[in-house]
């Protein structure tokens, strides 16, 4: 973020943390998260146990999970930012440190998502879910090979395609294409690609980030790239729709659970992370939502039917080998303008 940027998010968050301290304590934990992604027999759940009630709110990406909470729009108590949002949002002190004799259950991860770069020892983020970004496409219609990302933007299929509406995703597919890694988001790496995604973007039919599935579930698309559960939600609902860990490499994403400066309700906060992490409530977020599972005590509990989903958890692939994103800096603005100007050309 560029240094003008740094200076509102200061002033942003003085004032969301002026209004939080207002008025009478709000007793309601306050869940941001991403769209599609906490099942609702959990809240039910963790009220029933605590007695604690849970208010959820969604957005479809970090930078709008982000933009609101610095609005100060609402004093949220829980966040779900992904591993380079929470690197962002510590550089700026925008979180509170978790108290983990509080959250015993941490005990529970799996060792890899444990003291990650992004967060070392776990000070402010817990992982909620991970997963990946890769192709999926209905066999009968899409005859193959389908191997990345540039079997997926062919003349055959424009028109035909789904992606995700995400601007550094997009841009990570046309670095990774290019032999470039997929976080050195150079001017003039940009400046490389960006006759490629023009090519790309003009034969794409849907922009979903929320819910991908659905324009392949009804036959609008045939072929995109999305969530990996996403695309193991589809895998099981008709194993013609084949997931493909694109050839030109993987990126892992690993969305957390975090909790803002602004929180009234830190305590009612650390609570949840531990209940959600008890590997019978993980077991309920994987039963309704397929992503990789980062709790090892909960993959312990999974069938074998969704331990071979292909989506879920990709055979032969070793987690620790995929990238992540970095947090980008003030050329994470550059990266939003180029897709929103290639879009709309």
């Amino acid at each position: 973020m560029t240094k003008h940027k740094t200076k509102l998010i200061a002033a942003a968050c003085a004032g969301a943390m002026l209004l939080a301290g207002c008025g009478k304590k709000d007793e309601t934990l306050k869940l941001f998260s991403w769209s599609e992604y906490v099942p609702q027999a959990v809240i039910d759940k963790f009220t029933e146990e605590t007695g604690i009630k849970v208010s959820v709110e969604n957005y479809s990406s970090n930078e709008e999970m982000l933009a609101k909470l610095l609005a100060g729009g609402g004093a949220y108590d829980l966040i779900q930012p992904s591993e380079y949002t929470v690197q962002a949002m510590i550089k700026e002190d925008l979180l509170q440190e978790l108290d983990q004799a509080k959250i015993p259950n941490l005990k529970n991860l799996a060792p890899e998502f444990r003291n990650m770069p992004f967060d070392p020892n776990n000070k402010f983020s817990v992982p909620w879910l991970a997963g990946f970004v890769g192709v999926v496409y209905n066999a009968e219609v899409v005859p193959g090979p389908v191997v990345g990302y540039k079997d997926v933007f062919t003349d055959e299929h424009a028109g035909r395609i789904v992606i995700l509406d995400d601007a550094r995703e997009t841009v990570s597919w046309g670095l990774a294409t290019a032999g470039i890694p997929i976080n050195n988001v150079t001017d003039e790496n940009l400046a490389t690609i960006t006759p490629l995604l023009k090519d790309w973007l003009g034969k794409v039919k849907v922009f979903d980030s929320d819910s991908p599935k659905t324009a392949m579930s009804n036959g609008d698309t045939d072929i995109g790239i999305v969530w990996s559960g996403e695309g193991a939600l589809l895998f099981a609902e008709n194993p013609k729709f084949q997931w493909v860990m694109p050839v030109e490499g993987v990126h892992m994403f690993v969305d957390n659970l975090a909790i803002p400066k602004t929180s009234q309700n830190k305590d009612k906060a650390e609570a949840f992370i531990n209940f959600i992490l008890r590997p019978e409530i993980s077991k309920m977020i994987s039963d309704e939502f397929p992503y990789y599972n980062p709790n090892l005590a909960a993959r312990a509990l999974l069938s074998p039917e969704q331990l071979n989903n292909p989506a879920s958890y990709p055979p032969g692939f070793d987690v620790t080998s995929a990238q992540l994103f970095t947090d980008l800096g003030e050329q994470a603005s550059k990266v939003d303008e180029l897709i929103t100007t290639l879009k709309a050309q």
